[in-house]
């Protein structure tokens, strides 16, 4: 099989493909042959070592995951003996993270881990296209906030693969939902279900003042302290993006303010039982018509690095998908998702 393998940190021409061996299974696990993959933020700090706090987990002075990507879907190859759930021949998606490796034509998974079938009507680069929104949003929406209805949400970064599941998400738990992205990409994230779209370019959200319930910073962009005014008087922030400021604030304001609140949570560390929940819940909502991929392109494997280069420039609507088989077809965004009882 072929992977995608880098020995330093770099620019994304540090990536290239060889050959490997193809992995093997014990009696629990499946393997399954990647027809698409996505990259994202954490694979683009990966490869860059930057910021500098990445490689604490990536590796010191190199890195440690010579193979990165955690999202996949494909192609059930083989099964254990003690399998029941899959068999050779069924289309599957799912994620390896905390661990890496799915940028490969071949990956291995535990069948009690986030893996479940395709869901009806999806190819498999818009299957792979929902998995880390999806996982990301869900424990910071209804863990952390508690959405409901009747609250006002605001996703920052609402056109990227965070922010584009976090509207879906907040609008299917009933909250009013303001998103802020560039102008080009406000059709998309109304037609995900936002109320109202600010192009950050003419407005910036934090001259409010008290207006929001939630506000979820999906790309770390603003801070605590520059958001805290915006919120309501028992309102909380979220960020993705770890920093010593909120590392601060998350608890401080948890344990001792009766106010305004700040957190953040390490979505990709959380217990693979929990994550497999929640992809099960995941795709009963993409059949249920409530969620629906982004895909912003799809590279082929070959030109991996391009999608590296996209990611880097900050702009991409949805998720990069690479693509392994010509299966993976280009996915378009799908029609606004249908609301559905939260």
């Amino acid at each position: 099989m072929r992977i995608a393998v880098y020995e330093r940190y770099g620019p994304p021409e540090v990536l290239h493909l060889q050959e490997a061996a193809e992995p093997t299974i014990d009696a629990s696990e499946v393997l399954v042959r990647v027809e698409a993959s996505t990259v994202g933020p954490s694979d683009s700090a990966g490869r860059s070592g930057t910021p500098r706090f990445a490689r604490l987990f990536f590796g010191l002075t190199k890195p440690k995951h010579p193979v990165l990507g955690s999202d996949f879907a494909g192609v059930v190859e083989r099964v254990g003996s003690d399998v029941t759930r899959f068999a050779p021949g069924d289309r599957v998606f799912g994620t390896l993270a905390p661990s890496m490796g799915a940028h490969a034509e071949l990956v291995v998974i535990a069948e009690d881990a986030p893996i479940a079938h395709l869901p009806a009507g999806l190819d498999a680069a818009g299957a792979v296209a929902t998995v880390d929104g999806f996982l990301t949003a869900l424990p910071f929406l209804r863990d952390l906030a508690g959405v409901a209805p009747g609250q006002v949400v605001l996703v920052n970064g609402a056109s990227g693969t965070v922010g584009s599941a976090a509207v879906q998400l907040a609008k299917h738990f009933g909250a009013t939902v303001v998103g802020v992205c560039s102008a080009a990409n406000a059709p998309l994230v109304t037609s995900l279900g936002a109320d109202r779209v600010i192009d950050y370019t003419r407005e910036d959200f934090t001259e409010a003042r008290g207006a929001y319930d939630v506000i979820f910073d999906a790309v770390g962009k603003r801070s605590f302290g520059a958001a805290r005014r915006a919120l309501a008087p028992h309102g909380i922030y979220l960020t993705t993006v770890p920093s010593a400021a909120i590392m601060v604030q998350w608890p401080l304001t948890r344990w001792f303010s009766h106010g305004r609140r700040a957190a953040i949570a390490f979505t990709g560390l959380r217990d693979i039982r929990l994550k497999a929940a929640e992809l099960a819940l995941l795709v009963e909502l993409i059949d249920a018509g409530a969620f629906v991929p982004v895909v912003d392109r799809v590279v082929p494997f070959d030109d991996i690095a391009d999608a590296h280069r996209r990611v880097d420039t900050g702009h991409k609507a949805g998720s990069v998908v690479v693509a392994m088989a010509p299966a993976a077809s280009a996915s378009s965004p799908a029609p606004s998702p249908k609301p559905v009882a939260a």
